[in-house]
Parts: C-alpha cells; sequence; structure tokens
C-alpha cells in the first residue's frame, strides 16, 4: 500500500472565498492551466477537511464511483484498522455523510452546477480525478504517472481545524490551522517536497501570495 501524503492549501484567514464566483474562478483556473484532469464531482452535505482522500473520504470514494450518480449519498467507510484513534478530528475519525450534486468532463458543466449549490450554508466539495500528468509543470513533480493523486476543493459551512503536520499514527499533537476554503491533493514519491507547484501557483492567485500549507500521511 505504501505512504500517502495529503498536501493542503489554504487561506492565511479562515473565510470562503467570497462572492461565490471566486470559488468558481479557483476551480476554472486548475481546469483551464492543464493541473487536474477530468472527470469532476460535486458533492455537499457534512464534509471534513482531514479526510484522507484515498481511504475513506466521500470526495475520494465518489472519484472511483462513476456509477454515482446525482443523489447518490455516500458515507465515510469503516476504519481499515483497528488502531485508528477515537478523538474527533483533526486527530481522530473523520465521519462524513454527502449526496452527490453533479458529475461530468467538462469545465463548463462545473461552472454552471456550482451556481445553484449550497455554497456557505452546507459543506461542498468539487473533486477531480487527479492531476494531469499532461502538463509537464505536474508530470516532472512526480516519479511516475500515478493515477490516485486525487485533487478536491473544498468550501465548508464552518470552519474546522486541520493539523499542518500529521502521522496518521501519531501522537495527537501538533499546530492546527483553521480553514473553510481548501484545497488538498495526495501524493506517493514527488521530486520535491509540498504541494504541487502547479497547484501551489494557482492557490497563491485565489487564496493570497502566502498560502497556509501542510501535509497529513497515510
Amino acid at each position: 500500500m505504501g505512504t500517502w501524503t495529503d498536501a493542503f492549501l489554504a487561506p492565511a484567514e479562515p473565510g470562503l472565498l467570497i462572492p461565490s464566483e471566486d470559488f468558481r474562478r479557483l476551480l476554472l483556473d486548475l481546469g483551464r492551466e492543464r493541473v487536474v484532469r477530468m472527470p469532476w464531482v460535486l458533492l455537499a452535505g457534512r464534509l471534513c477537511a482531514n479526510a484522507s482522500l484515498n481511504w475513506g473520504s466521500v470526495s475520494g470514494m465518489a472519484t472511483r464511483d462513476p456509477e454515482a450518480g446525482p443523489g447518490t449519498v455516500l458515507r465515510t467507510e469503516e476504519p481499515f484498522s483497528e488502531n485508528v484513534d477515537d478523538d474527533p478530528p483533526p486527530w481522530g475519525d473523520s465521519h462524513e455523510e454527502a449526496r452527490v450534486l453533479a458529475r461530468g468532463e467538462s469545465m463548463d458543466g462545473l461552472m454552471a452546477a456550482l451556481r445553484t449549490a449550497p455554497y456557505g450554508t452546507e459543506d461542498i466539495s468539487v473533486a477531480f480525478a487527479g492531476v494531469d500528468f499532461a502538463n509537464p509543470a505536474v508530470k516532472d513533480w512526480f516519479w511516475w504517472d500515478d493515477r490516485l493523486t486525487t485533487v478536491v476543493c473544498y468550501a465548508l459551512a464552518g470552519p474546522q481545524e486541520r493539523p499542518l503536520k500529521a502521522e496518521f499514527y501519531g501522537i495527537p499533537r501538533g499546530r492546527t490551522h483553521r480553514v473553510r476554503t481548501c484545497l488538498v491533493h495526495t501524493y506517493k514519491i514527488v521530486s520535491g517536497s509540498g504541494p504541487v507547484p502547479a497547484v501551489a501557483s494557482v492557490a497563491a492567485r485565489h487564496f493570497g501570495p502566502d498560502p497556509v500549507t501542510g501535509a497529513t500521511r497515510d
């Protein structure tokens, strides 16, 4: 299985991008600049910014299940280990339940779906199939074209605490950062550290010149 890292970027202040068009512009730039690859899936409900994208999060589940169409309700899977901490997030399990609002292959379709999403009143996430390895700036950061590099953008109804650094089996300690808007992507082995530069470049444009970054390991 190996060790996966969920790298995240967030604004310094724990707010939503206001107006909601700013959140749509963030996603549009990720697509136009070939940072992410399709398809995408839009969810709303109770989400956790700390959920491990590849191992149990509803956003990750939705990207891997093309049969989960609009109206499908997804819930957090049972922990895959008996050693999982019973503490609440950010140090313990994530418990999510969300419905699929829409899914598709085009950015135009995503923009249309977001216009009617419950932005600010429910947690929403937009999950992409992964980073786009056709983009040299992305490909050069990874050792190989790993298809499990999920990318998810969150817009949360309320603030959540996200550790700046944490190990799945580590001791619950360390600094956290409060988030409402958050961009998360997974990786296993890369040529550097931290978020993919192509992702960070887009995030800085929308989150401010010094977005907060962190990583959790599964």
